[in-house]
């Protein structure tokens, strides 16, 4: 059914939607009443079953278990359980994910580790080069060049398109990792995962995947694509609230070479109690877990981890439906049709697209440059009632999650964008006020 674009009519908006067998999950979500919702890349939506959820944690099994529910309800296990669902989108087995912390916490854990490694190389004293973009995620970059500090490495920012160039022959021997977020954040770029983790492979080094904006979003496999490590937030595509847990996956050959090599078990910097083999023998001696537990650092948030969890029930509710690829399927549809109606409706109003224009080299979002009043744009548009975001300089961005969005809401949020922008809305004063969060 996603064959039938380009579409010139709402009409034909509508009919794909009724044509869509992914449609029912939109009830799966707690949307506002004539609210189109372009920023599930920042913020993913409320699930219904969500309150529910935290409210049967709260009430019964923190209520009335108390601290007996570590164990009834299973509280102890929840980083690993939530951690292997989240692994069925990443193409991960069991015991390969975990769930905890944030997004930058869980990068500093998994580059630390990765450092280390490359260090242990013969080759290991050359390799002092952190490799990324410019405008990679900037906390992962200020991660980076901590652990650079800190490891007496240095971190070398190349533009996408001369990242292989830079791995390749004698140019890659001073790399130790390659680090990057899989989608771009602004752009919505998607990087070639298995072409640039295997040029990182033949240069010797290693490569950490930052999925924030692709978990949920497309699908990924991995252990396919020859990835190391790779690290995520819950709150986006995953629609794990507002700063949702992380999560964090090592490939399985690095997870067995850390539990056969007992020298390296403080090898994770971040040796908290939960990463310890048997938490509660309370030994004075810090012993690595085998596993994947060994990247858990303190207590885990029980309730951010039950909202999380219903969360992913809302992904996972596609798999009978086609799963991941159907999913993706109509993302590319939904994006396609966004694209193609604004330059369409809205020509000639300096909106200039950011995002590559092969569906293959995108995630789930479009992002449009404005020269003049991108901030204010995205206000006039939040008033009628079509919320995306901006970020500076002078980048409108729109997210397009599939499972809550149709093809008439592109074309109404479309229609919206037209009318802010020919009447000029937006130069009213007060959209131009900018909030702390933008």
């Amino acid at each position: 059914m996603h064959d039938c674009l380009p579409v010139d009519t709402r009409e034909a908006c509508v009919a794909l939607d009724a044509a869509d067998p992914l449609a029912p999950l939109r009830d799966q979500f707690a949307l506002p009443e004539g609210l189109i919702y372009l920023d599930g890349n920042s913020l993913g939506v409320l699930p219904r079953a969500t309150p529910g959820r935290v409210a049967r944690v709260i009430e019964q099994e923190w209520g009335q278990g108390l601290i007996r529910s570590w164990n009834r309800a299973g509280w102890i296990d929840l980083p690993r359980r939530v951690g292997d669902r989240i692994g069925r989108l990443l193409g991960a087995g069991p015991g390969e994910v975990i769930a905890a912390d944030s997004t930058s916490l869980n990068l500093y854990k998994v580059l630390a580790v990765a450092l280390a490694l490359a260090a242990r190389q013969p080759d290991g004293p050359a390799r002092r080069v952190i490799v990324s973009e410019p405008d990679n995620f900037p906390t992962d970059l200020y991660i980076a060049e901590s652990l650079a500090a800190q490891h007496g490495c240095e971190l070398e920012l190349v533009e996408p398109d001369r990242l292989a160039a830079r791995l390749a022959g004698e140019a890659g021997r001073d790399v130790a990792v390659l680090m990057l977020t899989h989608v771009n954040y602004r752009s919505g770029r998607m990087h070639p995962m298995a072409a640039l983790s295997a040029a990182a492979r033949a240069a010797g080094a290693l490569s950490l995947w930052d999925l924030a904006h692709s978990a949920g979003a497309v699908p990924l496999d991995l252990k396919a694509a020859g990835a190391d490590f790779a690290v995520g937030c819950g709150y986006k595509y995953l629609n794990g609230g507002p700063g949702a847990p992380a999560f964090l996956w090592v490939a399985p050959q690095h997870l067995q070479t850390l539990a056969e090599s007992p020298h390296l078990h403080r090898i994770q910097p971040l040796t908290g109690w939960m990463g310890h083999a048997m938490p509660f023998a309370f030994s004075p001696q810090y012993e690595a877990a085998e596993d994947i537990r060994r990247f858990l650092c303190g207590t885990p948030s029980v309730l951010a981890l039950a909202a999380l969890d219903a969360g992913l029930d809302t992904l996972l509710a596609a798999e009978p439906l086609g799963g991941m690829a159907a999913l993706r399927a109509k993302s590319i549809a939904l994006t396609q049709c966004f694209i193609d109606l604004v330059e369409l409706r809205c020509a000639d109003q300096g909106l200039h697209l950011c995002t590559p224009r092969n569906a293959e080299e995108r995630g789930s979002q479009a992002s449009f440059y404005r020269a003049e009043g991108g901030y204010a744009i995205v206000q006039a548009l939040i008033e009628r009632g079509v919320i995306g975001d901006y970020r500076a300089p002078g980048l409108l961005r729109f997210g397009f999650t599939p499972l809550y969005l149709g093809f008439a809401d592109i074309w109404d949020a479309v229609e919206q964008l037209r009318q802010v922008l020919h009447r000029g809305e937006w130069r009213d004063p007060r959209f131009a006020h900018q909030s702390p969060v933008t």
